[in-house]
């Protein structure tokens, strides 16, 4: 339980001195009450955390802040002591200091790194004239300053993941000084789902610096660690109200979870740890792939297996390959039933075919289709399944997909939503119930928690190992080692495209998986 020393005041109580003060805000859309009378404060060079499930408010506080939504009268916002007129505008908030990194971080990957930092100072300036020798040089010094070794003329596109999160912060914080402002107030808006672990510490060393220069951070995320690690004070909302506001050093990280989910709850672990002794059920020999292999791994029936690794190791290329998303140069996979798939020839086609199914890690790029309804993204691989005489079987589809979001927990089960309307656990929760309706031989998964809230997480792992209860082999590639901890039988560490190392028993630990990782590049240098 949590200890009421843990809990501070509440934002009535705040100075006129914080950064950020949020009064009774409330906000409905239609008949549901997403937000209820919200108060929060942020202290002035303060990384303070924001918390919560999926569907908890969080995105529609930050929307309320960014200007794209307008809250309901009587709510009030404070930024550096002075009143914001409700529904705030974008650029009035930005004069005051504001600024947002959001999770898609709004970059234009064709243009430089330059053109990007300075895209909104070049698109209002009234002079025409601009030497980009003058930028380019203005550019290094800033990327000097952060500590980043960017090339200032390079294409954005060109950059890593974690180069582009970095640099979007960068880009945040120059825009508050060219504003004017003297410190500001940075909002990252779940900065870190598709990080590794190094660039995790890379961003938050960003962080701290930013800080120390003055500004003050709201820090959004779902993972309960990753705010223990990097915030001063952290506030929970769940169900659209404020649950509790935190002392980060004082909370344990179950006095975050009850907050949450709102109970305490007790972390899935798979059914069992004997993968060596389950009956053989696929085969994979001579896996080549740019950048990876060769790979040979034998997977047991109901086995899971983790593949993981640092970037840039290959780990997170085996299942597109496999699947035949990526072209394969040489291997093969074979089934114990005898069917056997040359990957160099294999398509996606054929590996549905072969009960083979893929749910790759951009959710909305290329695991589902964001603009189609949830109904359309569950039925697709079933439609030959939904015919009668006239053609598809609406009404028929349409219980399918109740029940599949019913067994699966999706909410709003509300198969005519689009898929996008949904949190992102919500999504994952469908695109899972999308391929496992199949009952497929062997399940292809990246990431498949990231960026998914403590509880949605529990109910993902718990439908995989039911899966494979039911005789699936599963390959997980996944760069989240409590994960790979929590539900995989072995998992394969990756360096340089070859494996490296086998984890089992209890050797199958995050602190373990870390160290291999880590380690690898030595063990094949």
């Amino acid at each position: 339980m949590i200890s009421s020393a843990s809990l501070v005041a509440s934002p009535a109580s705040a100075s006129q001195d914080d950064a950020l003060v949020v009064e009774n805000v409330s906000k409905r859309f239609g008949g549901a009450l997403a937000l209820n009378n919200v108060d929060l404060s942020v202290r002035r060079r303060e990384v303070h955390g924001l918390l919560g499930s999926n569907g908890s408010g969080k995105s529609t506080l930050i929307k309320i802040l960014a200007g794209f939504h307008a809250p309901e009268p009587g709510g009030r916002v404070r930024l550096f002591g002075r009143e914001l007129d409700l529904p705030i505008s974008g650029h009035s908030a930005r004069e005051l200091g504001l600024a947002f990194v959001h999770q898609h971080l709004g970059l234009i990957p064709t243009l430089s790194l330059t053109e990007n930092l300075r895209i909104s100072r070049l698109a209002t300036a009234a002079d025409w004239r601009i030497s980009w020798r003058r930028e380019h040089e203005a550019a290094a010094e800033v990327f000097r300053r952060y500590g980043l070794a960017l090339d200032p003329r390079a294409a954005t596109g060109s950059l890593s993941s974690v180069e582009q999160a970095l640099f979007a912060i960068v880009r945040a914080v120059e825009d508050l000084r060219s504003s004017g402002a003297a410190h500001g107030l940075l909002i990252l808006d779940e900065p870190t789902p598709f990080l590794p672990r190094v660039g995790v510490d890379q961003l938050f060393t960003l962080v701290r610096q930013v800080v120390a220069d003055g500004a003050s951070v709201i820090f959004v995320s779902h993972d309960v660690a990753e705010v223990m690690e990097i915030t001063d004070r952290a506030t929970v909302l769940r169900d659209g109200n404020v649950v509790g506001t935190l002392e980060t050093r004082t909370a344990s990280h179950d006095a975050f979870v009850e907050r949450i989910v709102g109970r305490s709850v007790v972390p899935f672990h798979v059914h069992a740890r004997v993968g060596a002794q389950k009956r053989p059920a696929a085969r994979v020999d001579g896996l080549l792939a740019p950048g990876l292999g060769p790979i040979s791994l034998e997977i047991g029936e109901g086995e899971i297996i983790g593949m993981t690794g640092l970037i840039g190791s290959g780990f997170d290329r085996v299942c597109s390959a496999l699947y035949g998303d990526v072209r394969a140069s040489a291997g093969r996979l074979a089934f114990e039933t005898g069917t056997e798939i040359e990957l160099s020839k294999t398509k996606p086609a054929y590996s549905l075919a072969a009960g083979i199914v893929y749910l790759p890690a951009d959710r909305l790029g290329a695991a589902g289709v964001g603009g189609l309804s949830v109904l359309d993204n569950l039925m697709l691989p079933v439609l030959d399944q939904m015919q009668n005489r006239f053609g598809l079987d609406v009404g028929r589809m349409m219980r399918a997909a109740s029940e599949l979001g019913a067994a699966f927990q999706v909410k709003p089960n509300s198969p005519s939503m689009p898929l996008s309307s949904l949190s992102g656990g919500n999504q994952q929760k469908a695109l899972m119930a999308k391929w496992l309706q199949t009952k497929p031989r062997l399940i292809l998964l990246e990431e498949p928690t990231q960026g998914v809230d403590v509880g949605a997480r529990q109910q993902l792992l718990a439908s995989l190992d039911a899966a494979a209860k039911r005789g699936a082999a599963v390959l997980l590639a996944s760069t989240d080692y409590d994960q790979l901890a929590q539900i995989c039988h072995r998992v394969i560490v990756f360096a340089r495209g070859q494996a490296t190392a086998e984890l089992t028993g209890a050797r199958l630990n995050k602190a373990t998986i870390a160290e291999h990782c880590y380690n690898s590049m030595a063990r094949i240098a």
